[in-house]
């Protein structure tokens, strides 16, 4: 199926591992232009060379820190006029309100929360100015199905959510779709450390966090590449009357 997303210029935050390669890659292979970013320039040129021997496409490479407000100054002017925007960078920790202290609590809403919104900010006048534009949100479904275990990061989530179906419900007036997905645990390095500390708090035992995915639908959790086909379907053309909503990936979980 062509997306016609050939020559889009796409900037993928958080775009060096996990759900953000695999979009890059999604990207890279309907011939679309990704510059990735992350604080990370080693992991960043390996991301990247990883992407072009796959589709032959090169990324840009951007290694900043997006919990800095500067960096993200400066990330909007070396990224320059870009088609479309995916806010992916930022990992809240798991825990219970006495298990989050106010520093951490702060520091990860730096980078997510507040790092998605004065991104946006910066991004969205640019688009609105041009006429056109799409900006995706991954954001998790914790925002949508809290849980106690995970209230930072839930928090973070819901707030996240009102954030972009307020944008979303306006921003087409301008010519520009915004959207969310929400995950549900998908497999990465991440989502093991998350069920770690969840099951050391359920069971008093780290080690017995592969029993979460034995119980998630389809015996599974959801593959980085499923977040990235989906999300760019829906920054596509043949998607052009999506804005304003939050798509939810958890295969019916929240409804059991």
């Amino acid at each position: 199926m062509n997306l016609e997303l050939h020559g889009r210029k796409v900037l993928v935050t958080g775009g060096s591992k996990g759900i953000g390669l695999a979009i890059a890659h999604a990207f890279a292979r309907e011939g679309a232009q990704p510059t990735l970013v992350s604080r990370s320039a080693e992991g960043l040129a390996k991301a990247a060379a990883d992407v072009q021997q796959a589709t032959g496409i090169e990324p840009r490479v951007l290694a900043l820190d997006l919990s800095v407000s500067d960096n993200l100054a400066a990330l909007v002017e070396q990224a320059g006029d870009i088609d479309i925007l995916v806010n992916n960078a930022g990992a809240i920790p798991a825990g219970s309100l006495d298990k989050i202290d106010d520093a951490t609590w702060r520091r990860a809403w730096d980078l997510k929360l507040f790092g998605y919104i004065d991104l946006i900010r910066r991004v969205l006048p640019r688009m609105e100015e041009r006429g056109s534009g799409i900006i995706a949100n991954i954001i998790g479904m914790a925002g949508a199905a809290p849980r106690a275990d995970y209230i930072c990061g839930a928090t973070a989530n819901a707030a996240l959510m009102a954030f972009t179906q307020a944008i979303g419900g306006n921003s087409p007036a301008q010519g520009v779709r915004v959207f969310g997905i929400n995950p549900s645990a998908t497999r990465s390095e991440r989502m093991e450390t998350m069920m770690r500390v969840r099951a050391a708090s359920t069971f008093g035992d780290e080690n017995r966090w592969a029993e979460f995915t034995a119980k998630m639908p389809f015996g599974r959790a959801i593959e980085p590449k499923e977040i990235a086909d989906l999300t760019v379907f829906a920054c596509s053309p043949l998607a052009g009357y999506v804005s304003g909503t939050v798509i939810n990936v958890d295969g019916g979980q929240m409804f059991r």
